[in-house]
């Protein structure tokens, strides 16, 4: 066998080549921003596949955040040491306004950006370190809620801090939610908020706190002395790391988790014995709120998990491009060349999906979408969450397949990739958790009933062709299923739901992609017709091998 020539990809810019994302701000933004976008993406691109990229292994491998509980006399000071690439990645990342042009004018077009660009950027540096896209996810959480709920005085304290982009003192956000008794049980929550004078003061603790001792601000859950029981009773506080001297604020951090990846984001566990807090919005309804601010953090899952599988996919073919085996490239064998071509189609249609989900996104929290919008917003994220963690690991899973024994050693980012990939399945919803919300969504909305009509409406518009007749025909199929689905009772319901989410991602998978196939035509048509091929099972037995037939022109 032929040595491989390089042993690690060296991709120097991630956008550059990323024809999806390149045609996602053709058809989501006007010229003036999409020219913005291309250029800064381009830069933004550059750094993640250099400096951004050497930075994420030495934390992965050697400089991630450690727990200083005390100083050189003794006194407790919880402060957390992140190395000084680490510092460097923090700087560079939120100055391109990842989070703050969401909330505040770009200068360069007067306006503020939207959320479809901001996760273009999160996608990106998600190439790179996923682990970091969660203290920037839960910054953008923090900027939410504050931006939406707080009242002027809390607002102004703390949200241009949040949205800082260079122009004034940096705080990372935070949203701190799980307590050891509870887990996915918010309700059990039991973080006691207590009126002191004018002000409010939490105690008790909070079990996995990601970004902790690096947020400036957190939001917290808690319960005020004498509120019900359950997640009705819960009200949302914006608690400051520090006191206005510059000490801790009542808070100490008991220890860091050591999670098998995302070292990036320092998470442990946090005391309260009387921290400051602020009251956000009404009192009743922080669950609400912490909730609008989950839907968030999920749609940054999806597309930390899209950033994942666009890596492991990248590093694979590079790798099988280089490497020989019996006299030829692995590139030239079918086996190969079938695995990468229902990667390619997977991944694009994937990623198209997530951005669709994300423009409606951007037109229900600026205030424009209806009742139905706002249904099917939820469930897009429910189901698109669940797909895209569960894909992320089967990518990187098979990026280490396709390396051989090299892609199991630590020189290569193929381990770190699996590593990171597998918490996406946990943070934000399990499975379990996605599926509950699908149940709810069918139950007290008929949502199966809107999607349904919403994609037979999305279908009509196309002109009719092979490709579209195929989706028509398995959505007919799956209008039955869940027919039958809303008509089980509770507990069967929770037996079905998973594999009812995955048919409902499918389906708007494969709506999204011939819309692809019928817009821009070529390759996109390809990779529609190989991912409806497999994701239905359509091939039968010796039938021709589109994605050999395919190879040069999708790849």
């Amino acid at each position: 066998m032929k040595v491989l020539q390089q042993e690690e990809m060296k991709t120097t810019n991630f956008f550059k080549d990323n024809d999806t994302l390149h045609s996602i701000l053709e058809i989501m933004l006007d010229k003036e921003f999409a020219e913005y976008a291309t250029r800064e993406l381009t830069d933004f691109g550059e750094l993640c596949a250099g400096d951004i990229d050497r930075r994420a292994k030495h934390t992965d491998r050697e400089g991630e955040p450690r727990l200083e509980r005390y100083n050189a006399y003794g006194e407790e000071i919880s402060e957390i040491w992140v190395n000084d690439g680490y510092k460097k990645t923090i700087e560079e990342t939120y100055n391109t306004g990842i989070v703050g042009y969401v909330h505040k004018k770009i200068p360069q077009l007067g306006r503020k950006g939207i959320y479809v660009y901001s996760f273009a950027q999160g996608y990106l540096l998600s190439h790179a370190e996923p682990g970091f896209y969660c203290p920037v996810t839960l910054t953008m959480a923090t900027a939410y809620l504050l931006d939406h709920y707080a009242n002027d005085e809390v607002k102004e304290r703390f949200l241009p801090h949040v949205c800082a982009t260079g122009d004034t003192e940096l705080y990372e956000g935070a949203t701190f939610l799980t307590e050891r008794q509870g887990g996915s049980d918010v309700g059990a929550n039991a973080v006691e908020a207590r009126q002191e004078g004018e002000q409010f003061r939490l105690y008790g603790e909070k079990y996995f706190a990601s970004n902790v001792g690096m947020c400036g601000v957190a939001m917290v859950l808690a319960r005020l002395q004498g509120a019900s029981a359950g997640s009705k009773g819960l009200t949302l506080f914006a608690v400051p790391w520090r006191a206005e001297d510059g000490t801790m604020n009542n808070l100490r951090i008991r220890r860091l988790k050591d999670k098998l990846g995302v070292k990036a984001v320092p998470s442990g566990e946090v005391e309260f014995d009387g921290a400051l807090a602020y009251i956000v919005g009404e009192p009743n309804k922080g669950i609400y709120y912490m909730l609008e601010a989950l839907n968030l953090s999920r749609i940054c899952n999806a597309v930390a998990s899209l950033g994942i599988m666009r890596r492991g996919f990248l590093e694979a073919k590079h790798y099988v491009t280089n490497r020989y085996a019996f006299g030829k490239p692995l590139t030239q064998y079918p086996m190969i060349q079938d695995t990468l071509g229902k990667f390619a189609a997977k991944l694009h249609v994937e990623v198209a999906t997530v951005f669709d989900l994300i423009q409606l996104y951007d037109k229900v929290t600026s205030g424009q979408g209806n009742h139905e919008d706002m249904m099917m917003n939820r469930l897009n994220i429910a189901i698109m969450k669940k797909e895209t963690a569960e894909q992320a690991v089967k990518y990187a899973s098979e990026a280490i397949e396709l390396h051989g024994g090299n892609g199991y050693i630590e020189d290569f980012v193929t381990p770190r990739l699996l590593r990171d990939a597998q918490v996406l399945t946990v943070w934000e919803g399990t499975a379990n958790i996605l599926a509950l919300e699908l149940i709810r969504l069918v139950d007290k909305f008929q949502a199966h009933k809107l999607f349904v009509r919403i994609m037979e409406e999305r279908l009509a518009k196309l002109a009719n062709s092979t490709l579209s007749q195929l989706v028509v025909e398995q959505l007919v199929q799956l209008k039955s299923t869940l027919d039958t689905f809303s008509s089980l009772d509770k507990a069967t319901k929770t037996f079905e739901a998973k594999a009812v989410a995955e048919k409902m991602a499918h389906m708007y998978e494969s709506v999204v992609a011939v819309e692809w196939a019928h817009r821009f035509g070529g390759k996109y048509e390809k990779l529609a017709d190989i991912y409806l091929e497999h994701t239905w099972a359509l091939r039968e037995l010796g039938a021709p091998m589109k994605t050999v037939q395919y190879f040069a022109d999708i790849l």
